[in-house]
């Protein structure tokens, strides 16, 4: 074989790896994709802001959270720019055979809650972006109660300082109404799920980490007050409203200071 060519199959094996994206990983994200989009098709989408988020290179979503569900509606979003989104999520979503399948093909990044393998799901993180991946964060850490905007963990100011990647917020609202904790999941066709996606916020690498995860939180809780004045339904016959919320009530709360977990 003539050297020339070694050399290409060689520049094209070392391309895919560093990507992070074989054959083999593209067949699982198709298959994914067979799942989890006949499940988007039943979804009333409005989104706002689409092309906020770049059509390549690296970018972290930073989203709030109120649903199982959530990142079903940012596979949807970063679909519709082209863009495989890996999740930051619980390390325990590893611990079922079916979820792991998925996972770790796909390259998907645990975070091991409050320990202090936390900042290892970071670094895996950074090294995505500096690969030029798609990479998405719940500030929050987990689902919120009261379906509020929570404090966000310092863990994205981390990531935003050291990666000095566009960071890119996120709000998303009606997810909720088909699976939320607490309540039975109730899924079915036609609930609106709304997106808004803000403007990039600046974060440079001497940043407070935690002002800068004030600031991210801060630019989120503007995307989820947008995605609730244009949801487009409301309660009707005996829904009793539980899922209703008014746009000024997504208030950012400050993260606190001697808080260290990401």
């Amino acid at each position: 074989m003539a050297p020339g060519v070694v050399a290409s199959r060689r520049r094209r094996r070392s391309a895919v790896s560093a990507s992070g994206h074989s054959g083999s990983s593209d067949r699982v994200w198709a298959l994914g994709r067979s799942i989890v989009y006949p499940l988007c098709r039943m979804v009333r989408w409005t989104i706002t802001g689409l092309d906020r988020i770049p059509a390549d290179g690296p970018v972290l979503l930073a989203s709030n959270h109120i649903s199982f569900l959530d990142p079903m509606a940012m596979l949807w979003l970063g679909d519709r720019r082209r863009r495989k989104v890996r999740f930051m999520a619980k390390a325990e979503l590893w611990n079922t055979r079916f979820c792991r399948f998925f996972l770790v093909r796909t390259g998907q990044i645990p975070v091991s809650r409050h320990s202090a393998a936390a900042g290892g799901s970071l670094d895996a993180a950074a090294k995505a972006l500096a690969a030029g991946e798609c990479v998405c964060i719940y500030p929050e850490g987990t689902i919120s109660d009261d379906l509020e905007p929570m404090a966000a963990k310092i863990g994205i100011g981390r990531l935003a300082t050291a990666s000095q990647a566009p960071i890119v917020p996120v709000g998303v609202w009606g997810t909720h109404r088909l699976s939320t904790k607490g309540r039975k999941p109730r899924p079915r066709v036609g609930v609106a799920v709304s997106i808004v996606v803000g403007e990039p916020v600046d974060i440079a690498a001497t940043d407070d980490i935690i002002d800068a995860a004030d600031r991210i939180m801060a630019a989120i809780c503007a995307c989820v007050a947008e995605a609730r004045r244009v949801y487009p339904q409301q309660p009707r016959g005996r829904d009793d409203g539980w899922w209703v919320r008014a746009p000024e009530t997504a208030v950012p709360q400050p993260a606190a200071r001697h808080h260290r977990a990401s």
